[in-house]
């Protein structure tokens, strides 16, 4: 009984609160609300003007630092790289230098790992590779020097030890094998004539370009280069074998000993 006196009928109550179905009404939850959109760290949205801008106008309008700015992007995605950049160029000394510096080097450098030396390493690799490709070794080599002269700069320049390198040539002055015959000091590469001449009989190369670096940055020629170059020249010239160059290379530029009549 209600407090009214009029008696409560709970099958009039059912029927009028359910559907005629008898089934429950269905349940609706709303969605939480989705939180606010993160705002995007400061160095993403110059990221993207930096590509946009790259894409626009090449890699030839971009200063030193921008263009290794832009290469660390992909080395390391999720930071700003300008000031690493910045800080390995000051390091350094240059954009090339950079990639050339051993992987301890590089590791010392606050901002680079083990992952982003490594990458930094197979950057500097695939120049190489790509000087190597503008070379074509099936004519004669001395019909592509300026290539050969760029192809050895981008390989040896920025060493921070001497090596010497030797280009074997066919009697066409095709190359038949580039190869490093000695890696010394940072003044100085033991160099035995003989060896190299010896080398050359056994790949029955007719020809030889010796190359060599000075970490200095000053291409000039030794005493010693020179003394080398002619004790070479002589003993392929006995055998058969003609040294064509004796290149001297550093970040400079490069000294060429048969344009300065030294052999």
């Amino acid at each position: 009984m209600s407090s009214r006196g009029k008696t409560f009928d709970e099958a009039s109550f059912i029927a009028t609160a359910l559907p005629a179905t008898g089934e429950q009404s269905p349940i609706i939850y709303e969605a939480p609300a989705e939180p606010p959109p993160t705002s995007k760290p400061d160095h993403a949205g110059h990221r993207e003007r930096v590509r946009a801008r790259f894409l626009k106008v090449g890699g030839e309008a971009f200063e030193d630092y921008e263009l290794l700015e832009i290469l660390l992007h992909i080395v390391i995605p999720h930071k700003d790289t300008k000031p690493l950049a910045k800080a390995l160029l000051k390091e350094f000394g240059s954009f090339s230098a950079v990639f050339a510096a051993s992987p301890e080097r590089l590791k010392s450098i606050k901002g680079l790992g083990p992952t982003s030396v490594t990458s930094l390493k197979v950057i500097q690799a695939t120049a190489a590779r790509f000087a190597r490709d503008g070379i074509n070794f099936d004519k004669p080599i001395l019909s592509s020097w300026t290539q050969l002269i760029d192809y050895c700069t981008a390989q040896m320049a920025y060493d921070s030890i001497e090596n010497l390198r030797v280009l074997f040539l066919d009697k066409k002055n095709r190359l038949i094998a580039d190869e490093v015959q000695q890696t010394g000091t940072v003044d100085h590469t033991p160099v035995y004539p003989r060896e190299v001449i010896k080398r050359a009989l056994e790949l029955s190369a007719t020809a030889i370009i010796l190359v060599h670096n000075h970490p200095s940055g000053d291409p000039s020629p030794s005493s010693a280069d020179v003394r080398m170059t002619r004790e070479i020249a002589d003993i392929g010239k006995s055998l058969g074998i003609t040294l064509h160059d004796h290149l001297v290379i550093g970040k400079s530029g490069h000294a060429s000993l048969r344009s300065l009549k030294l052999f």
